[in-house]
């Protein structure tokens, strides 16, 4: 029996394994300790999931290592005699998004409906280390050994931060290779770099009381979202109020757009709706700051330090999608041109923030987009402050390990046209290096992660884990050629 047709035997036991990790809630939390004082940093949940998959590991006859509770690993050891410097990894994460609402059966209950396996966890990215533990059995089992270590590497905080593959890295080292199952079929070979950072402004004087003031502009829930919702808050001389609504009313006839402006206590308010959708593809979205700003920039405030931010956002940013104005305007062949998305936006009378989340094309790095912006902030009152950077991710379509991967996929699935790809969303390969995304999701699977009723289809649960097979054979057992 080769180690494809193990994989079939394994079906009862895979669907066994993955419906006691989803029984998990592993959402994470606040950290706790157990009655004996140990640490579990993301919660109880995230902690069984670990101590669970782990066991599981030891079940199937591999070594394990738990790194603190931080994360851990189930290792396939390799040939002493041939065994290459550094380690094979497949990282994945067992932490998963909250539940919210919506869904038909607990979600943390898998039920097996008309193909599909529902529950949270079963294809973001509990399904896929499940499929990644059988696909190492297999050639376990088949009776080889790899010429270097393969790691199943469980990261637990994947969903809310770094910390977890961090303290790994730092335990346990970056692999050699590897893949991350946790974005795109045929192959992610590139991910878009990510710089977020504030653009702010300070004011050095107030205006008196009974002026006309902008007493708090906020938009926007998270750097990475397209604001839904802006408000305004103006206060001072309330004779300018009636002239505001006529303003507001006319805007709306002119623009088309959703705003509405009434007087609320001793201040009047203007709130601007636009259409929410994830930063990473504002062209889907339409920012309801950058409404506000526009309608603002019709209105004179007493504070011409505050104009002069409205004048220099609606000169320079507006509903801009790439940068155009702000000297980032990047693009590539590989990637296509440069994100720009303004997530939040908070301003009162003391200060102006507004945080922007950029993402910019594989071939180029954040000091290119820094560089640009700060040309283009010359000598304004407006100054950067970064608050995040995620360096881009790529290997060229003709890497070695790219193309093994790329062929694991074809020989699996027959797509002979199937072509690596880059995208605008970050895995873990942003955050270990030497790993690219390579699965779980299928061009033709429906995308549930993090939905209610999140589900993962039988047939692809059982084709991932052949593809991966594949991938291991090739890249950790075969020989290279002289």
């Amino acid at each position: 029996m080769g180690y494809l047709e193990r994989i079939d035997s394994y079906k009862d036991e895979m669907l066994k394994t993955l419906k006691e990790s989803v029984s998990k809630p592993s959402v994470g939390t606040e950290p706790v300790k157990t009655a004996e004082g140990e640490l579990m940093p993301f919660g109880r949940g995230v902690h069984d999931a670990l101590v669970h998959m782990l066991s599981e590991g030891e079940r199937l006859g591999f070594e394990v290592f738990n790194d603190d509770n931080y994360a851990g690993h189930i290792v396939f050891p390799a040939d002493d005699k041939n065994n290459r410097e550094g380690y094979f990894g497949v990282v994945g994460h067992l932490d998963v998004v909250p539940v919210g609402t919506g869904w038909d059966n607990d979600p943390f209950e898998m039920v097996e409906k008309d193909g599909f396996l529902y529950g949270r966890g079963t294809s973001d990215d509990k399904g896929p280390v499940v499929a990644s533990l059988y696909a190492m059995k297999a050639l376990k089992d088949e009776g080889l050994v790899p010429h270097m270590p393969i790691r199943l590497v469980l990261g637990l905080d994947e969903e809310t931060g770094p910390s977890s593959v961090e303290h790994y890295a730092e335990s346990c080292g970056h692999p050699a290779m590897g893949f991350t199952p946790d974005g795109n079929f045929p192959l992610v070979n590139g991910e878009l770099g990510i710089f977020v950072f504030d653009l702010a402004q300070k004011f050095s004087k107030k205006p008196a009381k009974e002026e006309l003031r902008l007493t708090k502009f906020e938009a926007g829930t998270a750097h990475n979202a397209v604001p839904e919702k802006a408000k305004a808050v103006i206060s001072g001389d309330k004779a300018n109020f009636d002239e505001i609504a006529d303003k507001v009313k006319a805007y709306k006839e002119e623009k088309g757009y959703e705003i509405a402006g009434k007087k609320q206590g001793a201040a009047f308010v203007v709130e601007a709706t636009g259409k929410a959708a994830h930063g990473a593809h504002p062209d889907l979205g339409l920012n309801a700051a950058s409404i506000l700003f526009d309608f603002l920039g019709r209105i004179g405030f007493a504070s011409e330090e505050l104009n002069d931010f409205i004048d220099f956002y609606n000169d320079h940013i507006g509903f801009d999608l790439h940068g155009e104005r702000m000297g980032c305007n990047l693009s590539d062949d590989v990637s296509g041109s440069l994100i720009f998305n303004v997530g939040l936006v908070n301003i009162n009378e003391d200060i102006a923030s507004v945080t922007v989340n950029v993402r910019y094309p594989v071939t180029y790095s954040d000091e290119d987009v820094l560089l640009g912006i700060q040309q283009e902030l010359g000598d304004t009152a407006v100054g950067i402050v970064t608050r995040m950077v995620q360096p881009a991710v790529y290997m060229e379509a003709d890497n070695p390990m790219v193309m093994k991967l790329m062929q694991a996929y074809r020989d699996e699935t027959g797509d002979a046209d199937a072509k690596p790809m880059v995208i605008r969303g970050g895995t873990y390969a942003k955050m270990m290096n030497n790993i690219l995304a390579f699965g779980a999701e299928f061009p033709h699977d429906e995308n549930t992660m993090h939905q209610a009723n999140e589900k993962f289809s039988i047939d692809s649960f059982m084709k991932m884990t052949k593809i991966y097979a594949r991938a291991l054979y090739t890249l950790c057992f075969e020989e290279e050629s002289e």
